[in-house]
């Protein structure tokens, strides 16, 4: 062994590594945006929960009560209710999170001691229901009551009373299964042809850019067709996840999410120039999708900029629909609003990655 040969064969390998472009970004892009998102982004402390108040009782000590919840943080008003039924049909169309009912005779209970007041959670998600238990303690003395004459507030965690960590995290690791596998596979699949010759083979055929996508991408739909299948029933086995909503909506939203992920494999292919940099890339979309999508930690509680670089993403939106149609039972009709994002996300990526194909060893 000599030095001077081992020295050589660093610069070499230096100098190839500066030359990639791709490679030099990852090595900065991807430390700093790990950074940004566990130190600027990830926040366990829960705020400003989307919230709905039916106050039936409309007296000065409940007004103070609805006054007193809304100036802790944890929640905001975002929608407007009435009734315990208004409050109800919010939650299970995904507008709110919390929802606070205050009933006619709130200040004969107070005095009583009895239950005051009760607060509704989607316990589709387990970070709310911890949020929501902040609520709870609150006292409810309307202004200089003693403590054996403040009423209580009760926490009803709907859609999860046993607050079973596995009806949260199955159907949020459907999306983060495929995300991971669909998108690393065809941000493959173009660079493979290429590095094989076979783009060779295909500019000797009337295939356009158009058709040799989609028949790359239709293989794949079925492919994760099957990993939701595998999942839904292994979560059903295993921990007694149930489907309250429609299985064709289950399988309408699973489908606009692996579309979604592999037009964003394929954009991925069309800018890479070797299957490394396809893997590369990969993760550096991959981490800020799972981190950023509310199925680790609470979307609520991120900041405003990280909450819409996260609508960017189809994983967030995918979250909702699958968490509203499983654990909800909501339809399709309901959810609307992120599954026109998806479809909109998948005609973008499609456009781009059609646009940016050349059927050309170039």
């Amino acid at each position: 062994m000599r030095l001077q040969r081992i020295f050589a064969i660093l610069v070499k390998e230096l100098r190839q590594m500066v030359r990639d472009r791709v490679t030099m970004v990852m090595i900065v892009g991807i430390p700093t945006v790990q950074l940004l998102l566990f130190g600027y982004a990830i926040n366990m402390d829960v705020r400003n929960l989307p919230a709905a108040v039916a106050d039936m009782a409309g007296t000065s000590g409940s007004r103070m009560l609805a006054q007193d919840m809304l100036a802790a943080g944890v929640i905001r008003l975002a929608a407007e209710a009435h009734t315990p039924q208004d409050i109800h049909a919010l939650l299970q169309r995904g507008e709110i999170k919390v929802g606070v009912v205050i009933p006619p005779d709130f200040e004969r209970r107070r005095i009583d001691g009895r239950q005051a007041s009760q607060v509704i959670v989607d316990g589709s998600d387990s970070s709310v229901q911890a949020a929501a238990r902040q609520l709870a303690q609150m006292p409810v003395d309307g202004g200089g009551m003693s403590s054996a004459q403040t009423g209580r507030i009760s926490v009803l965690p709907l859609y999860n009373p046993a607050r079973s960590s596995a009806l949260n995290v199955v159907p949020g690791l459907i999306g983060v299964i495929l995300t991971m596998t669909l998108v690393l596979f065809t941000a493959m699949a173009i660079v493979r042809e290429r590095e094989r010759g076979n783009l060779e083979l295909l500019i000797t055929t009337p295939v356009s850019s158009a058709e040799l996508m989609i028949g790359k991408v239709l293989p794949y739909i079925v492919v994760g067709l099957v990993q939701a299948t595998l999942i839904l029933l292994l979560g059903h086995w295993l921990f007694e996840v149930p489907v309250r909503g429609s299985l064709w909506a289950v399988y309408v939203v699973a489908a606009l999410l692996i579309v979604a992920n592999l037009g964003l494999g394929l954009l991925i292919s069309t800018v890479a120039r070797s299957q490394f940099q396809a893997m590369q890339m990969t993760f550096f979309i991959f981490l800020p999708s799972m981190l950023l999508s509310g199925f680790m930690f609470p979307f609520d509680g991120m900041p405003k900029l990280a909450q819409w670089f996260a609508e960017i993403m189809p994983l967030t939106h995918f979250l909702r629909l699958i968490r509203g149609v499983v654990l909800r039972g909501a339809g399709l009709g309901e959810l609307w609003p992120d599954a026109l994002a998806l479809v909109a996300f998948i005609c973008v990526v499609m456009a781009l990655a059609i646009l940016r194909f050349h059927k050309r060893l170039d």
